[in-house]
């Protein structure tokens, strides 16, 4: 995770600056590409934090980046407070925002990708395995990232 994250700054919902290496080492990382404007993405959300907190509260080791597309601060900080769960995000306008969409070839959204913690892709279909499979999804994610 350390080269993905080189050099760049994640932010908590809570609006400080995280440490990138202690919230991301050997963690399952969820890459949310979403915004507050698209009603798929606002439909799913609350999904995905339910996800989140329930294996946060398990102790599983996983943690949400939103990668936002959101047209302003203001829509991002909105939409983080009113429908996020307290994962990270990338800070708006940052360059690594188009860097990460273009990694992973993020053409629509919302897409939740699930890399190991070295940044290789478990899955680009996080979103349908939290839909059809809810917090077991977890189980196929970790066992994927132990064979690294």
């Amino acid at each position: 995770m350390a080269e993905l994250f080189q050099g760049k700054t994640l932010s908590s919902k809570t609006l400080s600056e995280v440490d990138i290496q202690e919230a991301l080492q050997n963690r399952v990382v969820g890459l949310y590409f979403s915004a507050a404007w698209c009603p798929p993405c606002r439909q799913f959300t609350p999904m995905l934090r339910e996800v989140y907190e329930e294996l946060r509260t398990r102790g599983a080791p996983f943690e949400v980046v939103f990668v936002s597309s959101d047209k302003t601060s203001e829509n991002l900080r909105q939409y983080m407070m009113d429908e996020h769960g307290d994962w990270l995000y990338v800070p708006f306008g940052d360059p690594l925002i188009s860097e990460l969409k273009s990694k992973y070839s993020v053409t629509a959204i919302p897409q939740l990708i699930i890399i190991k913690p070295n940044g290789d892709i478990i899955t680009p279909l996080g979103r349908k395995h939290i839909q059809d499979r809810g917090v077991s999804c977890f189980t196929s994610w970790s066992q994927t990232m132990e064979k690294h």
